[in-house]
């Protein structure tokens, strides 16, 4: 069933779409909502109970903070990369689709990873650790296939990397965000045209490149609480970097002292 302009006003008790700010549609046996793309004030929404499975038309609901969509038929947690742009998003409940998998701790972090301003998942608190383990341990959402933003962005070609790819920086554009950063200047000589041919290497050493500056970068748009966050998921990553390495280090020195022995 497709959920109306009508309905929503009538649920609403609103004058115009405009003006809806809260909105329970639980148990209406809903399958399209492409009406939520006119909605964009919209801040408390339930959809619990129906047989929801794309969430794209929520992509433009800025406002939203709570969200309820228990026991839909949401396929995949790809569908979670439209609510990105929901920075506001803090109360999600989504338990009950088929997207939540067996394993409920690796879809909770995989969820937060993609959502980690989220306060309270499924009716649980979210806490500052656990959304720094969701940051390193979560898997990687990614658009759905066939989803009309993945077709703008890839034109049909997933492996194509486009201009708006916030990697895909010329070496100016790369060197104006160091020099704002307060960072050395690339030369030409470490900074391979991507046109031109290239070693592997030098592909992967770019990215990094990249990568390293569109992360710094980007941390100058977070408040307070997002940076303990990465803050908190860095110190995770350096300690599992600094057990790697002592952990070879001491499996090096075993098979020495084994080599010595015999």
């Amino acid at each position: 069933m497709k959920l109306t302009r009508k309905q929503v006003l009538a649920k609403a008790k609103a004058s115009d779409l405009e003006s809806v700010k809260k909105l329970n549609c639980w148990g209406c046996n809903l399958t399209d909502i492409s009406i939520f793309s006119q909605i964009a004030n919209i801040e408390v929404l339930t959809l619990s109970v129906n047989s929801i499975s794309s969430l794209s038309p929520l992509a433009g609901c800025l406002s939203l903070c709570e969200l309820y969509l228990r026991r839909n038929s949401i396929p995949s947690l790809s569908e979670l990369s439209h609510m990105r742009p929901l920075t506001r998003l803090r109360v999600l409940w989504l338990a009950e689709n088929p997207c939540c998998g067996a394993d409920s701790s690796q879809y909770r972090l995989t969820v937060l990873r993609c959502l980690p301003r989220l306060q309270k998942l499924d009716n649980q608190v979210v806490t500052e650790d656990e959304i720094a383990l969701a940051l390193v341990e979560g898997e990687e959402v990614n658009t759905p296939p066939g989803s009309v933003q993945n077709q703008l962005s890839t034109n049909g070609h997933p492996e194509t990397e486009t201009e708006n790819d916030p990697l895909n920086y010329n070496m100016e554009e790369t060197n104006k965000i160091r020099e704002e950063l307060g960072m050395k200047l690339l030369s030409r000589d470490k900074f391979p045209s991507l046109s031109s041919p290239s070693t592997r290497e030098n592909k992967l050493t770019l990215k990094r490149t990249h990568t390293l500056d569109a992360v710094l970068l980007l941390l100058q748009d977070l408040d307070e609480e997002e940076l303990r966050f990465v803050h908190t998921a860095a110190t995770n990553r350096l300690q599992t970097y600094m057990l790697d390495s002592e952990t070879l280090t001491y499996s090096l020195q075993t098979q020495k002292r084994a080599e010595i022995q015999h």
